[in-house]
This record gives structure tokens, sequence and C-alpha cells, in this order.
């Protein structure tokens, strides 16, 4: 119950004026059901028996009277709580979104890209559908409830007691059963979760898929996660079932034993047939809002059971957090420090006690073999992971005592495996700083050879290239990621192998292009492949994840040592590559 109190602190917001007034609605609604048993004394007793035809001639109108008014005011209530919900429901989502944007990568890693997308869809949509259905119908029902057992007990209170019997007895299996549905539907959002895993999976992996005829295989896994999906869905239903059959036995109990006490008492004439009909009309009400009221549990327990997932990604802290005394970062003039830095992930160290100084406006490049740490020292300078040991700092300050957003505002990344939004090609070279104009956007693809090939697409700088930029090339993506590092325009650069999986016209474009991004910037180069790294100031080979030696690429190949024998293999396989190309 903490985990739905804590929900409803999303009501706050619209407790003036819309719940307020859905609220009046609500009441004013559910009074009038209290009246429509009296109206059923009035036809039986006056126009049935005393034949009255005054009292005819205005209860129709009355009548009439009372449903117009029932359906204004069920107008009213529909549509603001349906407001309400609609706001709630955007507020969690945005919420847990910013929250989810504010995370390490280390949260990244342990949830999948289908799990965190299930819980800001399906999970908050069935947390703040449960929590205002759960109000509307608690207030609604309870009042309507209130109205009804109020005038079942003035117009005769024996036979109320004889048909409230029953209640208690159907309280502890509401709960009981309450309790089930909630486990069944954690179960479920779980399953839900995974599905679109699974989805995401295969449709960016559709070319992998295909390529491997795995079609057939993918689909008996979805089909195997949907069917058990499907059972636990059927086994909640069936639970929710139980539920309205049981209240109508209860209730069926009820009325028969007022009928049976009732029926004689009208024959022995000590209550007429306006009276008794009237206090069945209440009755008959008076289980319908109860029966809701007892459905609602359940539909609370599926919102709590989701709640619960939402909570557990908002709980979460960021592995990196911002200092409260944070300062912004002066544009670099000195350079970058590695300070005895180590790291690790979780009981895994990956580096150790790297000490590495890197001056402004020279390039560095980190080798070694695959798995060695390149990418996660690279990581540690825009602190996407902290050190676990020692410091970095910018111009001698520690780069934990900076802000994140002037940190980061001062690094351009550009990746191997370049990453494109499902935008223009504008707002894509320009994602880094929205407040570029057109020319100056412009500016930067001509510096990153990408302005002819733009210009040649449908709509020029307005195409969208596609989820990932898969309307593009691999080389017209690259060089508009450098476009988008060249506009962003930071002194400090972090290079992944540009150009490793790309054809010798491109690779010569986009290695133009960086070229001229490097120029004046300090750089880090995450290098792959050692040939397109002649031109580094400095060569740090990384071993074991420590510095094992560093250099210039000449006078590493003169020490003969890790160096000299990983550009000794690359070379050898680069000629034996050739030599079977030239046979074919």
């Amino acid at each position: 119950m903490k985990t739905y109190l804590r929900l409803l602190t999303f009501l706050r917001p619209y407790v003036w004026p819309y719940l307020v007034l859905a609220v009046v609605c609500m009441l004013a609604h559910s009074a009038t059901s209290g009246a429509l048993p009296f109206i059923t004394k009035k036809i039986f007793d006056d126009v049935f028996a005393k034949k009255d035809e005054a009292v005819l001639a205005y209860l129709p109108f009355v009548l009439v009277g009372i449903f117009i008014f029932r359906g204004v005011f069920s107008f009213g209530q529909d549509y603001l709580m349906a407001y309400i919900s609609g706001r709630v429901v955007t507020d969690i989502r945005n919420k847990l979104n910013a929250h989810t944007l504010s995370l390490s990568l280390f949260f990244f890693h342990r949830y999948p890209t289908g799990n965190l997308v299930s819980r800001i869809t399906s999970d908050v949509g069935v947390a703040a559908g449960a929590m205002t259905d759960a109000v509307v119908s608690v207030m609604r029902e309870s009042t309507s409830l209130i109205a009804l057992v109020g005038a079942a007990f003035y117009m005769d209170p024996w036979l109320a007691l004889i048909s409230f019997i029953v209640f208690p007895a159907s309280v502890l299996p509401v709960i009981k059963l309450g309790k089930r549905i909630r486990r069944f539907t954690r179960k479920g959002q779980v399953k839900i979760a995974f599905l679109l895993t699974l989805l995401h999976e295969t449709i960016q992996g559709t070319r992998i898929v295909k390529a491997f005829g795995m079609e057939s295989y993918e689909q008996e896994r979805f089909v195997k996660e949907s069917e058990r999906l499907f059972k636990l869905g059927i086994r909640a239903t069936r639970i929710r079932a139980v539920v309205g059959p049981m209240m109508e036995l209860l209730s069926a109990l009820a009325i028969g034993g007022v009928v049976w006490y009732g029926g004689f008492s009208v024959i022995g004439g000590s209550r007429t047939q306006g009276q008794f009909m009237a206090f069945l009309t209440a009755m008959f009400m008076m289980y319908q809002p109860f029966k809701k009221l007892a459905s609602t549990n359940s539909t609370v327990q599926q919102g709590i059971a989701a709640a619960e997932r939402v909570y557990e990604i908002l709980d979460t802290q960021p592995d990196v957090q911002e200092k409260v005394d944070a300062k912004s970062a002066a544009k670099l003039s000195q350079g970058i420090r590695f300070h005895d830095v180590s790291f690790g992930y979780g009981h895994k160290a990956v580096l150790k006690n790297i000490d590495l100084n890197i001056g402004s406006g020279e390039m560095v490049a980190l080798v070694g073999v695959s798995g060695v740490g390149k990418s996660t020292l690279a990581d540690l300078v825009p602190r996407f992971y902290d050190v676990t040991g020692g410091k970095i700092t910018l111009d001698g300050v520690d780069i934990r005592d900076l802000t994140l957003a002037s940190l980061r505002s001062q690094i351009g990344i550009v990746n191997q495996q370049t990453f494109l939004f499902n935008d223009t090609v504008k707002n894509n070279i320009a994602y880094g700083d929205r407040s570029k104009g057109v020319e100056q956007i412009i500016a930067a693809a001509k510096a990153a050879h990408a302005h002819d090939f733009v210009t040649a697409l449908p709509q020029g700088y307005d195409t969208v290239i596609g989820e990932l930029g898969l309307k593009l090339s691999g080389g017209e993506r690259q060089r508009l990621s450098i476009a988008r590092a060249l506009l962003k325009d930071p002194p400090i650069l972090i290079l992944d192998e540009a150009t490793s999986s790309l054809d010798s016209e491109s690779e010569r474009l986009v290695q133009d292009a960086l070229e001229r991004l490097m120029a004046g910037r300090t750089t880090l180069v995450i290098a792959h492949r050692l040939s397109t790294i002649h031109k580094a100031d400095r060569i740090v080979v990384l071993v074991n994840g420590g510095i094992a030696e560093q250099g210039t690429h000449n006078e590493l190949l003169q020490l003969k040592t890790e160096y000299h024998k990983l550009y000794t293999l690359q070379f050898l396989e680069s000629k034996e590559a050739e030599s079977q190309g030239l046979l074919h």
C-alpha cells in the first residue's frame, strides 16, 4: 500500500480545480441514486394502489429530470477524470524518462532496451490508470452506496439488516484474490518487457536474422514468450472473473432472504407493496456499486504491481553524481591528466594505475589488444563512469568537481559505430548545439565532406534519414557524425577508429574530414588499425589494464616490444589479405 500512496502524490497538482470539480460531479450523481427507491415507492403506493392522478401528472417529469441531472454530472465526472488520468500518465512518463536519461551507463548495462520501454509505456499506463480508476470507483461507488444504504435503513431497518449480513463474508476472499492478481500482474509485466526486448533485438538485427536464415527461430522464441504471457494473463483473468460471480451469489442469498421475509410481511399487511418494492429497488441498486468496489481491489493490485516496477527505476540513483557545489569548467587550456587511475566493473578490474598526461592540442592514441580497456579509459574523461581509484583532472581541476554539462560541452565524440537519429540531416548535425543556424550547419557539413551527398537527397538537409540513419551508407553516416562534432567545436575530441569499416573512397573522405576536425584540438584516439595513427604525437600501449609503453610511432617500433608486436601482426595480416585478394 505504501507504493500506492506514493503513486497518489502524482494527483496533487490536479486536486484543484479538476479533482474537486470531479468529486462534486460524483457526489451529485451518486446522491440521486438514493432518490430512485422513493420514486419507486410513489409509483406503487400512490399511482398503482391509490390511483392518484395528481401524483401521476408530475412523477414522470421528476423522473426525467433526475436522469437529466445524472447525465450532466456523469459527463462532468467522466471528462474531468479522463483529463486527470491523461495528465498523470504523461507526468509519470515524463518523470521516468527524465530520470532514466540522468542515470549512468552502468544502469543501461543492467536493463535491456525493451525492459525500459515496457516500464515507460505499459507499466506507467497500468499504474496511473489503476490509480485514477480506483479513485473514481471509490468516490463514486462509495457515495452511491452510502446514499442507498441510508435510504434502505430509512425505509426499513429490519430488512436492511437482513440484507447486510453477507457483506462481511465477502471482504476476506476479495482481499486474498487481489494479492494473487498482483503477483500475476507483476509476472505479466516482466514478460511484456521481455517480449519488447525480443522485438527490439529482432528488428534492429533484421539484416543478421535474414543473413543467417533465422526467421523461424526468432518467430519460435517470440511465440514461446507470447504463450507464457497469455497463460499468465488467463490466470489473472480467471481470478478476476471469480469476484463477479462470488458477489452475485452472495447478493442472491441476501435478496432471497429479503424476498422471503418481506414477501410474508406484505401478505400479512405489515408492509405495503410500495415499501417493499422501494426497498428491493434500493437493494438491487446497492449491490452494483458494492460489486464494483470489490473489483476495484483487483485494479488497485494491478496498479501496485506496475507501480513497483516504475519506482524500481525512479528509486535508482545515478552511479555518477554531480556535486552540489560543482563549478563550470573553463575552456581547456593546459590539458588532461590521469593521476594513478584505476577502474573496474564490479569486482572485475579493467584499468590499473594509469598515469597519463595529455597536453592541450596534443593527439594521443590508445592501442592494445581487444578488451584491454582502451574505450573504457576514454569513457572516463566525460564521466560516463567514475574512476574507482585516483583522479582525472582538466587544467588541474578534478573532473568530479565540475558540472557534467560544462564538462561534456567541452568534449566531442566520433564513434566507430555511428549513432544517428530518425530525424532530418539538419537536426542530426545540430544535435550537439541547437543554437547553431543553417549556415553554420552547412559549413560543418562541407568541412566533413557531407554537403554534396546531402544536397543530392530528396529534401536536402530536411531529409529524414531513418532509424540509425539506415537510409545512408556507412561513409555518409560517419561524415554526418563528424559534421556534428565540428559544429559543436569542442576543445577535446575522442575518436573511436572512425574508418575501420569503410571502402577506400569513403575512408579517404572521412580521414580528410577527421584531420580537419582534429586540427588544434586535444585528441584521444582509440586505435584499432595502427596504420591510421602514424601522425599521433604520442602512442600509449595498454597491456593487462596498465600502460606498458608510450612514445611516437618510430620510437616504439625501435623498442621492438609490445607496440612492435602489434604492428608486425597487423602488417602480416594485411599482406595476407592483399595476397588472397589478388589470387581471387
